[in-house]
């Protein structure tokens, strides 16, 4: 449902008429009625529909601004909910516009998405105005398209990969260089889209997942409730690193992946319980991040959300693993399968090396895991020892950190 001129059904304060004056041929005139362009007139529009349907919203009613949404488990119950909301309109004496009014529908557009009982739609506009699109051939054609695949990025799995030509053309100066490249991606993104997958709404208080994945210049996660024992996507998102994030280590580069999800999907940090799946150890790096100022930064900032790190093993559903396995830089690729595939060839490696001068004694710990990331430590000692006494000792640490992290062989 859509008020009819909404903002103009709330009068405005006696005594604050006056500050809405203009000037006109015919005189001076002033608002009686609360005119659009106002600073607070959206927070206040909000305020009266959130005072309204106080009772329902959340329970058979959403309600955005002038959106206004009501919702019924079943189809019995969708004229008693009808008919609670219509007593409210009539009470305040708020108005409809018709015209933009829809009863008794299983799905329909609500703040540019496409909502049913299933879950959450790309706008089908939206997609045949892009599947109508032609090829780029200005710098305006880019950013038009950029701007369209911006509002529906959290439909595109690894969107920033998927849209990475793009960005290059339009680095390359004031015009655009449309190139093969840029034309596999956008044919690309056109095929993906007609597909796109449908994102489910997580249910009041229930655990999420997510998934994270990172390549030379971006950063990825999937948001993911499971359902019947099915993982459904519940938002993407994406990252271009910026030139100095893309010489963080591979471990920074998931750290900043999880930190990024989760300042874009806060609301569901806080209401959610997060299992976080990867392959690298993030809740060692995180819980000691000396190495880092950066990580100590990142690990303040998530220790307000209830966040679980587990290993990453099978992928449930197919959306995730497209999700794991599209866009990911060969190389990295490779390794990752080599690590699946042949785990135990690759073991935890420890490097120690110990040394004793006057001034006392000391040792350096150098860790790597089976998926290639390196956690340094250095020792100093309290007590006086030889060179050989500080490579045992050295050695003794490094087992210790091992067995913490849970290494099985070194």
């Amino acid at each position: 449902m859509d008020a009819y001129s909404g903002y103009n059904q709330i009068k405005m304060h006696k005594p604050d008429e006056e500050k809405t004056a203009f000037t006109t041929d015919q005189g001076l005139y002033c608002y009686t009625v609360m005119p659009f362009g106002l600073k607070n007139a959206g927070a206040t529009y909000q305020r009266l529909v959130n005072k309204m349907f106080a009772r329902q919203i959340g329970r058979n009613m959403e309600v955005y601004v002038d959106d206004m949404l009501t919702k019924s488990v079943t189809a019995d119950r969708h004229a008693d909910d009808l008919r609670e909301t219509f007593d409210v309109l009539v009470k305040y004496g708020m108005k409809l516009n018709l015209v933009k009014c829809v009863f008794g529908v299983p799905s329909g557009r609500f703040l540019g998405y496409q909502v049913h009982q299933r879950g959450i739609e790309v706008n089908p506009e939206k997609i045949q105005a892009l599947a109508r699109m032609v090829s780029p051939k200005t710098l305006k054609d880019v950013q038009k398209l950029t701007g369209c695949l911006a509002s529906l990025s959290r439909f595109i799995a690894k969107s920033t990969d998927r849209c990475l030509p793009f960005f290059k053309a339009l680095k390359k100066g004031k015009g655009i260089e449309w190139n093969e490249d840029c034309e596999k991606a956008f044919q690309a993104l056109k095929d993906y889209l007609g597909r796109a997958p449908l994102l489910s709404k997580p249910e009041t208080a229930e655990t999420l997942y997510m998934y994270l994945s990172v390549s030379e210049a971006t950063t990825s996660s999937v948001l993911v409730r499971q359902e019947d024992g099915i993982q459904k996507p519940v938002y993407y998102t994406s990252k271009a690193l910026l030139p100095a994030e893309t010489r963080y280590s591979p471990a920074e580069k998931m750290a900043l992946a999880l930190i990024t999800a989760a300042r874009k999907l806060r609301p569901y940090f806080q209401a959610h319980r997060i299992r976080v799946y990867t392959n690298c150890p993030l809740k060692l790096i995180l819980q000691k991040p000396e190495v880092s100022g950066r990580l100590t930064k990142w690990a303040i900032e998530l220790s307000e959300f209830d966040v679980e790190y587990l290993p990453r093993t099978a992928i449930k559903a197919q959306a995730v693993a497209d999700f794991i396995a599209e866009f990911t830089e060969p190389s990295i690729e490779v390794a990752r399968m080599m690590v699946e595939q042949n785990k135990k060839i690759f073991k935890w490696q420890l490097r120690v090396d110990g040394s004793s001068n006057t001034h006392g004694s000391g040792a350096g710990v150098v860790l790597t895991t089976p998926e290639g990331d390196s956690i340094e430590c250095a020792l100093r000692f309290d007590f006086k020892a030889t060179n050989n006494q500080a490579e045992y000792e050295a050695l003794i640490a490094g087992l210790k950190i091992s067995t913490v992290l849970g290494a099985d062989e070194v």
